[in-house]
Order: structure tokens, then sequence, then C-alpha cells
């Protein structure tokens, strides 16, 4: 089986080295060559466009930063669109929208190919190790034939329902994981100016009822000072406006989701659109003149659990 991968950024790159680790075969693009010759080294081949990627596989995923760069990818000239033919399966790995998702995915299914949704979720450092979390959307004949491909870059694996549900679903934990970064900010505010211990606080809200996923992993790079996350402020935008996008074409009007992007609007104008999403805890360190540092903590996040094959949960 070829596998064509798109998009070998610091998600990609990581997923796409996963399944070169599985030896499958492995054809790839990215608009940064210095990332594709990375990959020709470990035995990639490198394609000269998106058209000729899908020719020459039997899988095609995209892994890209927008919405907008998957739907170029796919339709234009020399895209992936016009590579592709019967029974070829297009796997959407980016966060994206879903409707235009499904627009792409009628496409797709008018060739003859199929489409699934599988965006990840767990952040990169466990997408290194393919210990990372996967939704999937679509035919569910279709997801149990590309299952093992899946097992090879993620754990847990949750099979969503039809083709968009994934999308969703991933809209939505990216939301609770920037509410979750937002309140942090002001959660080490409040420790910081009571003067407590903040190894002991970080230790004592990962035993508690406000423990969250995104304080186990970002506090750390916070209590650092590298605030390296390898997630950018222009990507936590992204994904909040699709979730706001959302809402409102429920007609489901919403009071914290928001309130949160705006904190993030005006933190992004602060330090910039590639300064790393959890920096928006540091408007309150500069607004206060206030340090959130602690000794022990790592600068980049690494994953020290043991890589298991993956499995549907």
């Amino acid at each position: 089986m070829k596998i064509g991968f798109i998009g070998l950024g610091n998600v990609g790159g990581k997923l796409a080295n996963n399944l070169i680790k599985s030896r499958y075969k492995l054809i790839v693009r990215d608009l940064d060559d210095k990332l594709s010759k990375k990959f020709k080294k470990k035995g990639a081949v490198i394609a000269s466009s998106p058209k000729e990627l899908a020719d020459n596989s039997d899988i095609v995923i995209t892994c890209l930063p927008s919405p907008k760069a998957c739907s170029k990818v796919m339709t234009a000239k020399n895209g992936v669109l016009e590579g592709l033919s019967k029974n070829k399966i297009w796997l959407e790995m980016s966060t994206t929208d879903q409707s235009e998702l499904k627009r792409i995915g009628i496409m797709v299914k008018k060739k003859g190919s199929h489409a699934l949704d599988v965006p990840v979720s767990g952040g990169c450092h466990r997408a290194a190790t393919g210990n990372i979390s996967i939704f999937a959307g679509g035919n569910k004949k279709i997801f149990k034939k590309v299952l093992p491909v899946l097992k090879c870059m993620g754990r847990k694996i949750l099979y969503t329902g039809e083709l968009g549900t994934a999308s969703i679903l991933k809209v939505i934990t990216n939301y609770l994981a920037s509410v979750h970064l937002a309140a942090l900010g002001e959660a080490w505010t409040v420790a910081k100016k009571s003067k407590l211990n903040l190894n002991k606080v970080y230790k004592g809200i990962a035993a508690s009822s406000g423990n969250s996923f995104v304080h186990e992993t970002e506090s750390q790079v916070i209590l650092n000072g590298s605030y390296n996350i390898n997630f950018t402020m222009d990507l936590v935008k992204k994904d909040m406006k699709l979730f706001n996008d959302l809402s409102k074409k429920l007609k489901t009007p919403l009071e914290i989701s928001p309130f949160v992007l705006n904190i993030f609007n005006k933190a992004q104008k602060q330090y910039g659109s590639r300064a790393w999403s959890s920096m928006v805890v540091k408007r309150l360190e500069d607004k206060y003149k206030l340090k959130f540092r602690a000794p022990g903590f790592p600068k980049e996040l690494k994953d020290f659990e043991i890589q298991k094959k993956g499995y549907e949960i």
C-alpha cells in the first residue's frame, strides 16, 4: 500500500514519520522543500504536485494549517482531485470546517474515491510517539479498511459517525482547550500574587478537580518560561473561529466562546500571530509585572509514555 502525505509541519511531519517507522511506502509533499528532503533521506519519494502524489497513492493524507489551504491543495489545478480515481481514499487530518469538508467530499465521491475526516488531538509531543488520539468520520467500512494505518499514527481511535462529525468534535475539544488555557492565566496570576509555591500549585491543581490536560502539559512550559507548546496564536484563533462559526450556523448564540476569542485576539495583537498559543497567559504576567516561573519544568514537552499499538475506543 502506498500512502501520500501532504503537510509535513509540526503535527503532520510527526504523523508521517510514524508511517515510515511502520514501513509504509510514503510519497510526500510540502511547500517547504527542506521538510520534504528530510523525508527523502528516510526513504520517502517527493511528489512534484498534489496530483502526482494522488496518482501514485492508494491513500492520500492531508494535514494542513487551515480549511483554505486544504481546499487549494484538493481543488486547484494539479490538485489532489485530479489524481484521484476509483477506490482511492482521502484522509483529512487537518482541523477544518465540516461544511467545506463535505463539499470536497462530494467531489471525491464523484471520482469513485472515499473521504474520511480523521483529525488528531493530544499535542505534538504525542504525535511524535504515536500516542496521540484520532477521531474518524465517514463510511464505517472505509474506516475499518484504514484502521491499521490509523493505528500506526495514534493510540486511541474513535469512530464518530458520518463524514464531518470528527471535525466537529475536534473543533469542540480545541475550543475547550483554549478556554482552559485562558483560565490558567488567571489561576497562575492569583497563585503568584498570593505568594504560593508554584511547584506545589502545579501539583495541587494536577491532583484536584481543577485539573485538565492543558494544565498537565502547557503549564509546564509556562512555568519554564519557554511557552513552547508547538502551537501558535493564529492556529488557536482559526480553531476558535471555526467553533464560533459553527454555533452561528446552528443559531445558538454563545457566551464564553466569543469572550475567550477576544482574549486571544488581544494576545495575538500583543505578541504576534506566530507566538506560541500558551503566551496568552503572558498578557497577565506583563500587565501585573509577574513571572510564573518555577524550577524543574522542561523547555519543550516530551511524551515519556511507551508507544503502544493503536486501538479503537
